[in-house]
């Protein structure tokens, strides 16, 4: 851990020399391999500027350096300067024409370009003089899926993994194109394969149990998970999918023994602390769930699924006064939740806040409009309020964007009945009948008043199959 942390700082301590060196406009010397991590590490996080500065400040200190006029040319492609990324890397194409590393940079400016068969070929001609294979291999896999070849990507994927089994992009992205093809169950044997053939890879172990997951065989996604952490016990990721895949089978005690385990073996996280305190909260544990939620606020004051889990708990306490302060702040840390939204309003509503409520509501409304419970839950404010025909606009809407959903047609029929717009109730029970009979109970028992209006029971007789 103290090799980690030291090594670390170096790290950091590179990059800002180089931010200050670019802040200055003097010139810093850095050597060769120092200047690759940090073109590597702006690169990684998307800063193609910054990479590409750090490029030509490395290319000034170390002009004959091929390797980074590829680099450059591949950072031209993933900006989108294609033409100057084409332009460069055929100079560089000149000097070294058999180097694998410019074949493969055609291939991908080709590939950035959306010119996918010219980029397979390029990709194909560097695996002709290339030794390490698997980048290449992936690369032509990343070519086929964007083209929308999926199978072919697939294909390609397997050599890249069978080369390099601990190839992250790569197996993120087989597991991506067999989702959407359907096809994982199918492959299934091709990541037993790895296990069979070596029972002492935690990584094999992993990658196994990433694809049981996928597929929804959590028991044995997490007995692979196991297995890989019995093998390396300081498997971070490991534990963290193990956990994940508990909470999704209801398994909260062991989920938190897992989530715990990453905390002995690497530095403790807002998401760690914050996702023990949703378990904690699903065992209705209330303030064990309480100490961890704050635990993640703690160390990142801006993790509003913490923020909103304390709320819940309050919520679930009766406590709605103070719910409503977590739940705003989770709103302001994260305004397009409308599950943040949801459970402001109905606090607020709790506590007499109506007008809040009504907003509440509206900003759900906006951001999930295909979520027929809002419309229920926020016109009834209305229908409470007496106010009949904004109820009635609101669900209307709702019936509009959600025109098969029986239940808003039964609580229009509710509400204009309670306007005394017989005719119009009538016609939309009508629509509820025909699209969901059974639902019609729904109507009594919000509105028990309405079972002894005789002309609704024949009606719903008429109905009756």
């Amino acid at each position: 851990m103290k090799e980690n942390f030291e090594e670390h700082s170096e790290e950091l301590e590179l990059i800002q020399r180089f931010e200050q060196m670019l802040g200055s406009n003097e010139t810093v010397f850095f050597d060769l391999n120092d200047f690759e991590f940090i073109i590597d590490h702006y690169t990684a996080n998307f800063e193609y500027k910054k990479a590409l500065a750090a490029c030509d400040s490395a290319i000034a200190q170390y002009p004959f350096s091929t390797e980074l006029l590829i680099d450059k040319a591949q950072l031209l492609a993933m900006s989108g300067s294609f033409d100057d990324a084409l332009m460069l890397i055929n100079q560089v194409a000149d000097v070294e024409p058999e180097n694998p590393d410019v074949m493969l940079t055609r291939g991908i400016i080709f590939t950035q370009r959306g010119e996918y068969r010219d980029a397979i070929g390029y990709f194909k001609k560097a695996l002709a003089f290339a030794e390490d294979r698997d980048d290449i291999f992936f690369n032509i896999g990343l070519a086929y899926q964007s083209w929308g070849k999926l199978s072919s990507a697939i294909k390609y994927y397997k050599k890249c993994i069978a080369l390099n089994l601990e190839n992250e992009a790569a197996m993120q992205e087989i597991i991506y194109c067999m989702d959407i093809t359907g096809s994982m169950k199918e492959h299934l044997s091709f990541f037993q394969e790895f296990v069979d053939n070596d029972p002492y890879s935690d990584v094999a172990w992993f990658n196994l149990g990433n694809v049981y997951n996928k597929i929804g065989a959590y028991d044995k996604a997490i007995a692979a998970y196991d297995y890989a952490t019995i093998i390396k016990p300081s498997f971070v990721t490991a534990y963290n999918n193990m956990a994940n895949a508990y909470v999704f089978i209801g398994e909260y005690s062991k989920a938190i023994e897992a989530f715990n385990a990453m905390i002995e073996h690497d530095t403790p996280s807002a998401e760690v602390y914050c996702n023990i305190g949703e378990c904690y909260e699903k065992l209705q544990h209330w303030d064990l769930a309480r100490r961890y939620y704050q635990k993640s606020i703690d160390l990142d004051p801006e993790m509003d699924e913490a923020w909103f889990g304390i709320g819940v708990i309050l919520d679930a306490q009766g406590k709605w006064y103070e719910a409503v302060h977590f739940f705003k702040k989770a709103v302001n840390l994260y305004d397009d939740s409308p599950e943040y939204w949801i459970a402001l309003a109905a606090a607020e509503y709790h506590v007499g806040h109506v007008v809040s409520a009504l907003e509440s509501y509206e900003r759900a409304a906006e951001i999930q409009p295909g979520d027929k419970n809002i419309y229920l839950n926020w016109s009834i404010i209305l229908y409470e309020q007496g106010n009949f025909e904004e109820a009635i606009d609101i669900i209307l809407n709702a019936i509009e964007l959600q025109p098969k959903e029986a239940e808003l047609y039964y609580r229009a029929c509710a509400y204009m009945l309670s306007a005394g717009k017989y005719r119009e109730a009538y016609n939309y029970l009508e629509n509820a009948l025909i699209l969901d009979f059974d639902k019609h109970k729904l109507l009594f028992e919000f509105f028990p008043e309405l079972e002894s209006q005789r002309a609704l029971s024949r009606l719903i007789d008429q109905y009756r199959k």
